[in-house]
């Protein structure tokens, strides 16, 4: 999963570097240190010849890519990219953005056919992601930033838990399943709550069970929850003191992978900080109207996403693409985002 805290963790380094870039240089450093970096996997180094990809030096468009890491139980599952967030900073019209990639897509993945989005990673590591992205979306990525549970359950019990209204079918299946992995948090209730760490990992991993607010169900279902705490996370994150972004960041960083250099973290973070604005807009592909689901056995790769055009149900990844730079490089938040008969009114 995130699964993980995208915008969230991303804004709260932003917010240290905006904060102490100016005013104690080593302590930054000294918190950025606690980042795990992997160089063997600069994006920009990812050799994307042969495939058009769209960029524009006032966007900034990070992967957020979640892993389940459970030390407790020996279970590494680096392959898995169990959610995957193009989180935007968009210099140019003052708006910041998230889009999720549902995992389910049927997409082609370079150099070993057609598959599931989530199994680029497990072929080829966040390079073959990376390229099978921008094969399938023409998205340029500026870099990218790994997080396990553990980063997302700290963020959420660092700011003193996050609230959210659950339904009774995401009750029912949150205290009879081990999605809340220790048993004593397995009471929560219909209706608004505080969600601790633990609580808030199971709701975002809700997946096949529980419809949420919104009438939303499945992977959509899902996705949904994970952006709704993320903007909980960062509205209780913002509204903290910039002297606890300090502490909240050593908490949290050590349980962060990044390709981003310290200078690249202050030169984005500072783009954040000076763009005024803390409020998310968000996106989610495929868009209603431009997929649809697999028949059964119809691929080897079980139930699946088939992204399509308008008036056609043959695979095409081409519509969802158009729209997806659409809503990265030229919507400017005054309205909801539209696209052919789509209107995304964020909720």
């Amino acid at each position: 999963m995130w699964k993980k805290i995208v915008m969230g963790v991303l804004l709260v380094a932003s917010g240290v570097v905006g904060f102490f870039a100016a005013k104690a240089q080593v302590t930054f450093n000294s918190t950025m240190s606690n980042v795990n970096r992997d160089y063997d996997t600069v994006l920009e180094n990812v050799d994307l010849e042969g495939i058009h990809v769209n960029s524009d030096n006032d966007v900034i468009n990070i992967l957020v890519i979640g892993n389940d890491y459970r030390k407790e139980t020996n279970y590494n599952a680096s392959g898995l990219t169990d959610t995957m967030i193009i989180a935007t900073v968009d210099m140019k019209h003052n708006v910041l953005k998230t889009t999720s990639l549902m995992r389910d897509l049927y997409v082609e993945i370079p150099g070993h056919g057609y598959n599931k989005l989530n199994a680029a990673n497990s072929f080829g590591g966040i390079e073959l992601l990376y390229k099978t992205i921008a094969k399938n979306f023409n998205i340029e990525l500026d870099g990218y930033v790994e997080i396990g549970f553990k980063a997302f359950q700290d963020i959420v019990d660092a700011v003193g838990g996050v609230e959210v209204e659950l339904t009774e079918s995401e009750v029912s299946y949150l205290n009879s399943t081990n999605y809340i992995r220790n048993k004593k948090y397995r009471d929560v209730k219909v209706g608004k709550q505080t969600l601790n760490g633990s609580q808030a990992l199971g709701y975002c991993r809700i997946r096949k069970q529980g419809t949420t607010i919104n009438g939303l169900r499945d992977d959509y279902g899902r996705t949904w929850r994970q952006r709704t705490v993320i903007n909980a996370v960062f509205d209780k994150v913002k509204s903290l003191p910039m002297s606890d972004w300090l502490k909240l960041a050593n908490k949290l960083l050590k349980n962060v992978t990044t390709d981003l250099s310290n200078d690249k973290i202050i030169e984005y973070g500072k783009d954040v900080v000076t763009m005024g604005t803390t409020k998310i807009h968000q996106l989610q592909i495929p868009i209603n109207g431009y997929y649809r689901g697999s028949a059964s056995g119809e691929f080897k790769v079980g139930s699946c996403l088939v992204m399509h055009d308008a008036g056609s149900t043959s695979l095409s990844s081409s519509a969802n693409a158009e729209a997806l730079n659409k809503f990265i490089f030229k919507y400017d938040g005054k309205d909801n985002f539209k696209y052919g008969t789509f209107e995304n009114k964020e909720k």
